[in-house]
């Protein structure tokens, strides 16, 4: 299938979160031909009694790592995840590839002491790299990263996690979630929404662009999940399952299609997927050919061309730091509740 696109202007990239988490707008649209304005704020009076709101836990870890080779050189190393079974081995991104050769050493600007050796390729712009010291001194030398397109972090790093992370994973937040407020979540539960969650590290599955011509050429890179027992109990049990994000909706399908609560999902959900979990999706707007967007048009359909194309044309922020939309699944692609 052809990979999803479109034009988004430069202008319509959020550089900077709304200034209240919940004060994000959000495109509604629940049924075909049904389009409404409303705010983050409002999503209580949107769901009610039987409703489930399914979160992503991960928070971002502090995985971008200025560093400078022993001539001064500087470099930078972008830490994915662990490498299983190698004590102190991470999959990584390192810049200037080209010029850091297996067995290159980085130590933070300034400091003598050696924190990374670079390894190995890895395929896919990935190298393999060696901790020199413990994780967390290494981790307190970096910051969380956010987007290229993004051209200055926020002054408050907080604002690039969810009010609810609690396992550090990602190099990437779950962005759908940064809406979310503790009163928002409390107002849910008082309407008789139950609030679950899973864990999904959010990592080269989901960020990576498709550059493929054709989707199914894209190689889609695993990622670690998590759904509680309890989360999937839920999720059969309601009336409708709302997954906040993405990463949200590749762990409870995953858990759904596999059986599996727990283990490492390369799930690429394109076309017409028969899904198995999930009623309603909340998520922001996405970068044209992305894994995200394909994942919104298996969901919605074609329709999503025409909200996007209402949202650019009446002022929604797009991308990480902009706002969101709250979309039913398309009729006639459930299958029923694993």
């Amino acid at each position: 299938m052809d990979v999803p696109d479109y034009n988004l202007p430069a202008e319509a990239i959020a550089q900077q979160p709304a200034a209240r988490r919940d004060a994000a707008r959000l495109l509604v649209s629940l049924r075909p031909g049904e389009v409404s304005h409303r705010f983050v704020r409002d999503l209580p009076e949107l769901l009610g009694p039987g409703d489930v709101l399914v979160v992503n836990t991960t928070r971002v870890l502090p995985a971008r790592l200025s560093l400078e080779k022993s001539t001064g050189g500087s470099a930078e190393v972008l830490l994915l995840e662990p490498i299983a079974g190698r004590a102190g081995c991470w999959e990584a991104l390192v810049r200037p590839g080209r010029r850091l050769p297996p067995g290159t050493v980085l130590s933070a600007p300034g400091a003598p002491r050696p924190l990374v050796e670079v390894g190995a390729a890895l395929g896919d712009s990935r190298r393999q790299v060696r901790l020199l010291v413990e994780a967390e001194e290494v981790f307190s030398t970096g910051t969380v990263p956010v987007p290229p397109y993004i051209h200055e972090p926020p002054t408050d790093p907080e604002r690039y996690q969810t009010v609810y992370a609690e396992h550090p994973g990602s190099v990437a937040a779950p962005t759908a979630g940064l809406h979310l407020t503790v009163e928002v979540l409390d107002r849910l539960r008082a309407r008789g929404v139950q609030v679950a969650t899973v864990d999904l590290s959010v990592g080269l599955g989901t960020f990576l662009p498709v550059t493929a011509e054709r989707a199914e050429e894209h190689p889609m890179h695993a990622e670690r999940y998590h759904v509680p027992d309890a989360t999937m109990d839920a999720c059969g049990a309601a009336r409708r399952v709302v997954a906040v994000g993405t990463t949200t909706v590749r762990a409870l399908e995953s858990a759904a299609a596999t059986g599996q609560r727990s283990g490492r999902s390369s799930l690429y959900i394109r076309g017409h997927y028969p899904w198995q979990v999930v009623d309603v999706l909340m998520t922001n707007f996405h970068q044209p050919r992305s894994t995200l967007l394909l994942l919104l048009d298996a969901f919605i359909g074609p329709r999503w061309r025409d909200l996007y194309a209402e949202a650019l044309t009446t002022g929604y922020r797009f991308l990480s730091f902009g706002d969101a939309m709250l979309v039913g699944r398309r009729q006639g692609s459930h299958v029923g509740a694993g």
